[in-house]
C-alpha cells in the first residue's frame, strides 16, 4: 500500500516554495512510484494499493504541488492497473477526501468528516470489489466532469 504524503500550504512566491515543493514530490511521487517498482518484483504480488486524494479531480489553490502530486498518482495508478494486468496484479485507488485529521496542519481539517466513517466507507467498497475508493466529497468529484468541477474549483478558491 502505497499512503505517502504530505501536504504544505505555501505560495509558489514565498522563498522556500521550491525546497519545499521538491520535498513534497519527493514523498508523495518519487517514493511511492519507488515503492511500486520494488512491489512488482515480487512473485507474491496480488494487489496493490494506491493513496490519492479528491484534489487530484479539483484542485485546492493553496495547496498547489499537493494537488498535483495527487492528481500524477491517479493518472499512475490508472496506467498501473492496465500494464499490470495481463499479470493478474489487481491495482486499487483510496480516493480521500479531506478527513478531521492534521494533514497540512493541526485545525485546518477540523470541521472535515471522521476518519471512522471513511474508513467505513472503504472497506464496503473493497468488500464489493470495487477498484476506486471514494467518499463523500472525493466521490463526487472523481465522477464530475469539467462542468462540474469548474465550479467546484471557483468554490474552493475564491479570488484574492
Amino acid at each position: 500500500m502505497n499512503n505517502a504524503g504530505i501536504q504544505q500550504w505555501i505560495d509558489p512566491t514565498h522563498k522556500e516554495f521550491y525546497e519545499r515543493a521538491r520535498a513534497e514530490i519527493t514523498i508523495n511521487v518519487e517514493a511511492p512510484v519507488h515503492l511500486t517498482s520494488l512491489f512488482l518484483g515480487l512473485s507474491s504480488l496480488t494487489t496493490i494499493m494506491n493513496v490519492t486524494s479528491g484534489l487530484s479531480f479539483a484542485p485546492l489553490a493553496k495547496v498547489p504541488v499537493y494537488s498535483a502530486t495527487k492528481a500524477f498518482f491517479h493518472s499512475f495508478t490508472q496506467s498501473l492497473r492496465y500494464l499490470v494486468q495481463p499479470r493478474g496484479i489487481e491495482v486499487i485507488e483510496v480516493i480521500p477526501p479531506a478527513l478531521n485529521t492534521d494533514l497540512g496542519g493541526k485545525g485546518l481539517h477540523d470541521e472535515a468528516p471522521p476518519v471512522g466513517a471513511f474508513i467505513d466507507a472503504i472497506f464496503a467498497q473493497l468488500r464489493e470489489g470495487k477498484a476506486e475508493l471514494t467518499f463523500g466529497f472525493s466521490d463526487a468529484v472523481s465522477r464530475a466532469g469539467q462542468d462540474i468541477l469548474q465550479p467546484i474549483f471557483a468554490r474552493m478558491n475564491p479570488p484574492r
